[in-house]
């Protein structure tokens, strides 16, 4: 980094993006080839601003280029037409986004892979689907009921400790069942664990991952037919109705059953194919499964993907990687500031400060709280922005390359 130049928070943010990977892939796709203003770094720059700023349509997107300097001085433009960005959006390959979201969650991978596997149980992969609809009579290419259109966002997500992250992401029309995308969202690692509901639940599936060793855990349709092998003895104290080792439909392989109630007192029957788990982790690593319902509201919530920029598939696929882009990126500033407050958190702070230098952006958010006791113990934000500060000069100059991130090859 230039010894002479301050950079600012928005630059540190996109740093794991890594301009001169995705221009090898533009160079080799050559989709470049004859642009002269609009290119694909810039698009992308631009694209996750606005995912940052929550600029929901590409009106706002070239108004504020064309008013704001620092956001010129960001995309490298001084003004952009709303028909530019919308053709550039309309003609890059989603592909491109879906490796730039997997090369981020590699790095997410370096650096919480070894926090993100109970000793015990392995790494938790919880496996949904969620459907964004749309109106029909504009994307008709996305239809799936006679009224309406919508894509599904097929997703994986690593789960521990309270921290979640996408692992595989696949985008489709809403019409295809979730079962159909299980085979290509499932990780063949006998370290992990899956968990998903009953919107898989195939036998044929299920005799295929048993063979193979692949682990999962998931609740059975009411219907299905349950074949007694062994009782098993249940905690009276525990939620668990009954545990029992079955077979279930055609299936071969035994698989362990555990009956429990939910919060509203429904009964639930869960299926196990790990020996190994006891009645209590698997009742649990299913409520577990929650947390990619609360993964789907967040991203829905604070990331602009419910208007679209665009109403061809590649404006709408484009649009939500860089969405799942720009939560990735979000998170990599969150842990590796060890920053201890919430993703919304990270994410306000980052929109309200994105300007300014990383050593004041850092002084700011682990700012000493205005109220304090006498004799109180030393604060934990003390001690994380200390350890974060200590190796680098605080002036005018902030070197946090270092410490943020190592190169992937």
């Amino acid at each position: 980094m230039d010894n002479h130049t301050i950079k600012t928070v928005f630059k540190e943010y996109i740093h794991p993006l890594d301009a001169k990977v995705i221009q090898k892939m533009i160079d080799y796709a050559q989709i470049d080839k004859y642009v002269k203003k609009l290119d694909v770094l810039t698009f992308v720059n631009a694209f996750i601003y606005a995912q940052l700023k929550g600029l929901d349509n590409l009106k706002r997107i070239s108004d504020t280029i064309k008013r704001k300097k620092t956001v010129q001085r960001l995309v490298g433009i001084e003004s952009i037409s709303k028909s530019q960005l919308s053709r550039k959006n309309r003609e890059i390959p989603p592909e491109i986004f879906q490796t730039i979201l997997h090369h981020l969650i590699q790095k997410l991978h370096q650096i919480l892979g070894p926090k993100m596997a109970d000793k015990a149980l392995g790494a938790l992969h919880l496996i949904d689907s969620s459907t964004i609809s749309m109106c029909l009579s504009q994307y008709e290419w996305a239809d799936f009921r006679d009224t309406k259109s919508g894509v599904k966002m097929h997703t994986s997500i690593i789960f521990c400790d309270g921290i979640s992250y996408p692992n595989k992401l696949i985008l489709t029309p809403a019409r295809p069942a979730d079962e159909t995308q299980l085979d290509a969202l499932i990780v063949p690692d006998k370290n992990v664990l899956h968990v998903f509901d009953r919107g898989y639940f195939n036998f044929t599936k299920f005799a295929t991952y048993c063979a193979n060793g692949i682990r999962f855990v998931t609740r059975i349709k009411t219907n299905t037919l349950v074949h007694i092998i062994e009782e098993l003895a249940v905690d009276p104290s525990s939620p668990i109705t009954r545990h029992a080792v079955v077979k279930i439909g055609k299936m071969k392989h035994p698989v362990q059953l555990v009956e429990t109630v939910d919060s509203e007192g429904n009964e639930i029957r869960i299926i196990c194919n790990d020996a190994k788990v006891n009645a209590r982790e698997i009742s649990d690593l299913y409520r577990n499964r929650w947390q990619i319902e609360l993964f789907f509201k967040w991203v829905k919530q604070h990331l602009v993907i419910k208007k679209w920029y665009g109403k061809s598939e590649n404006a709408v696929y484009n649009q939500l990687y860089i969405a799942m882009i720009t939560f990735c990126l979000t998170l990599l500033m969150k842990v590796k500031l060890g920053y201890r407050g919430t993703l919304l958190e990270m994410l306000n702070w980052i929109r309200d400060d994105w300007t300014k230098p990383m050593a004041m952006f850092i002084s700011e958010v682990f700012k000493e709280p205005d109220r304090s006791s006498s004799g109180r113990r030393r604060p934990e934000h003390e001690r994380i922005f200390e350890e974060t500060l200590a190796q680098y000069e605080i002036g005018d100059v902030f070197h946090l390359d270092d410490l943020l991130y190592d190169p992937i090859i």
